[in-house]
């Protein structure tokens, strides 16, 4: 049992519990809004964000492929998953936005980059090729859409020999 100076939830005015419920509330959200702002650097845009700002030319943006958008692979036993990965770099003033990335088949799994490129900033876009069932040369594509000037359709290349193992 509490001594008798210890305060009691019955001797404390309605007020001020109404007070003291309001303030932890406040203090609840703040805590909450906190965590949000330190992860701000890494918020995912939602596809409709993207679908506008793809829309929005004012928010259009430049992009430098840093090698090529063109990789010959060479020669390669078949087999294994080959990867791949093209660099680029937001050379404009706005957020790079890249919206999606596919595959001219189903020999090649893209990786689509989920955040945005501020300007400056450098990503890759990543790929592996099956090469198990694609003897020969293999000449294929992957498409990005991005908030890119001039076009928001980028075409990326690559040539990889599968020969039988």
């Amino acid at each position: 049992m509490p001594p008798d100076n210890y305060p009691d939830s019955k001797n404390i005015p309605d007020s001020m519990q109404k007070l003291l419920i309001i303030l932890i509330a406040v203090v609840s959200l703040a805590s909450c809004q906190v965590r949000t702002s330190q992860t701000a650097g890494e918020k995912q845009l939602t596809e409709g964000e993207k679908d506008y700002l793809l829309r929005d030319t004012a928010n259009y943006t430049s992009i430098q492929w840093i090698d090529s958008t063109f990789q010959d692979l060479g020669n390669v036993k078949e087999g294994p998953e080959v990867e791949l990965s093209f660099k680029f770099k937001n050379t404009g003033n706005k957020n790079l936005i890249i919206q999606n990335v596919t595959a001219s088949c189903g020999c090649t799994i893209v990786e689509k980059p989920q955040q945005p490129f501020q300007p400056g900033e450098t990503g890759s876009i990543k790929a592996k090729f099956t090469t198990e069932g694609h003897v020969g040369t293999n000449n294929k594509s992957i498409y990005v859409i991005a908030n890119t000037t001039g076009t928001t359709s980028q075409e990326l290349r690559f040539r990889i020999v599968v020969e039988k193992s």
